[in-house]
């Protein structure tokens, strides 16, 4: 695996030794049951010995965890930890539980919250619906953007100069023809201020998104309710009850 660093200004200031390891970590996130050093070897087409050496490094700094028989490693949490010491998330993160619990408990539906990372986005907090059935996420998964309801709501509510340097990020690929593709839907969304439509990812779930706003009105995150009908709960709030209480507690996390 070689590093993404593309060739211009950025290779002046090149640090190969730095570049191994945010290799190593990047394979490493892709392979829920981790490698073996021969498998992350091969993977990077780099000397058993540089690779060893690194893998050291990053084992001694709680980054990478060895398997007790030694010949396996996999991520840690600590990127985890230390992504939601970032004050902003976390300050936004506490803000938004609270709201979150109690459109859980209203609707009787799970959501969950998902804030922009450069050209992807994280879920930063997930919560349960009190009920005994539900449907979530992992906190820490990456979303894609113009692939989910989540990520699709964040391109529309974002700020006219973040879509400029996310254009500039995706430059070469053709995720920027597959944004203009999605303009039309990105607007109906901008006019309506939700989306409410089927998941793009698992059949049978609509997904439900609102933008949380920062005091510029652009958005600062995405809150998405995955909403399933139950058929054995009469009480139990439909779509559009439920879409209502989520564009309440939307407005609730937004920043005036």
């Amino acid at each position: 695996m070689s590093s993404d660093v593309k060739d211009g200004p950025a290779e002046r200031y090149r640090a190969p030794a730095l570049d191994k390891g945010l290799d190593i970590l990047e394979l490493l996130s892709e392979q829920p049951r981790g490698m073996t050093r021969g498998e992350i070897v091969r993977a990077m087409g780099r000397s058993p010995s540089e690779i060893y050496r690194m893998l050291e490094r990053l084992v001694a700094r709680d980054y990478v965890s060895r398997s007790p028989e030694g010949d396996r490693y996999a991520l840690t949490i600590k990127l985890f930890v230390l992504a939601h010491r970032h004050p902003p998330v976390r300050r936004l993160v506490a803000r938004a539980t609270p709201v979150m619990d109690r459109f859980a408990r209203l609707a009787g539906q799970s959501c969950h919250l998902v804030v922009p990372e450069r050209g992807t986005a994280v879920v930063a907090q997930q919560v349960s619906s009190s009920g005994s059935w539900e449907f979530g996420i992992r906190v820490g998964t990456e979303i894609d953007l113009l692939g989910s309801g989540s990520g699709q709501v964040l391109l529309a509510f974002r700020a006219p100069e973040a879509v400029a340097d996310l254009l500039a990020f995706w430059q070469g690929t053709d995720r920027a023809q597959r944004l203009e593709a999605i303009e039309p839907s990105l607007a109906q969304y901008r006019r309506a201020g939700y989306r409410a439509a089927p998941s793009l990812q698992i059949e049978g779930v609509e997904d439900l998104t609102v933008p949380v706003l920062s005091p510029d009105g652009y958005a600062a995150a995405a809150l998405t309710c995955p909403f399933i009908r139950r058929l054995d709960r009469s009480d139990q709030p439909g779509r559009t009850e439920t879409l209502n209480l989520l564009r309440e507690a939307g407005g609730a996390i937004s920043v005036d």
